[in-house]
């Protein structure tokens, strides 16, 4: 599954102001429902579960907090570069800076598989994580993760 199928330039965004990650995890899910137009109380709450379930924090100073929704028909993906980079309790203990948000229908586990392994394969890139935390806007950053 190719990246550029769940994640729009529009869904791109750098330097996010983030005091936390509660705060942070809440204002991308606000940004996700209205993209969606989802219940915003719905897509914070199942993200929120899934992080209490174990920080999506992957190392590297990457996180990939995602969701089941039965709302969701297709894979959605949100991008977010930090001005600064935040605690996240991530598995290395490093502080996060690129957050990948993920919505993921219910009903397709499969989809849901390969949306979150496509996510994960392009984030441990060591190169493709350079050209993230390089990239001067959101189109330099949306163009370095569908590349």
């Amino acid at each position: 599954m190719n990246i550029k199928t769940f994640l729009s330039a529009d869904d791109v965004t750098v330097d996010v102001e983030a005091h936390g990650k509660s705060s942070l995890l809440q204002s991308l899910s606000r940004r996700a429902a209205a993209a969606l137009g989802l219940c915003v109380d719905t897509v914070t709450d199942q993200i929120e579960r899934r992080d209490e379930l174990g920080s999506t924090g992957i190392g590297g100073g990457v996180s990939i907090p995602h969701a089941r929704l039965r709302e969701v028909r297709k894979p959605f993906g949100l991008l977010a570069r930090l001005k600064e980079p935040i605690d996240f309790e991530a598995i290395d203990g490093r502080p996060v800076d690129i957050v990948f948000l993920l919505l993921l229908p219910a009903a397709s586990q499969l989809e849901q598989l390969n949306a979150l392994a496509a996510v994960a394969r392009k984030l441990r890139d060591p190169e493709v994580l350079r050209r993230l935390r390089a990239a001067p806007n959101a189109p330099a950053l949306h163009a370095a993760v569908t590349a």
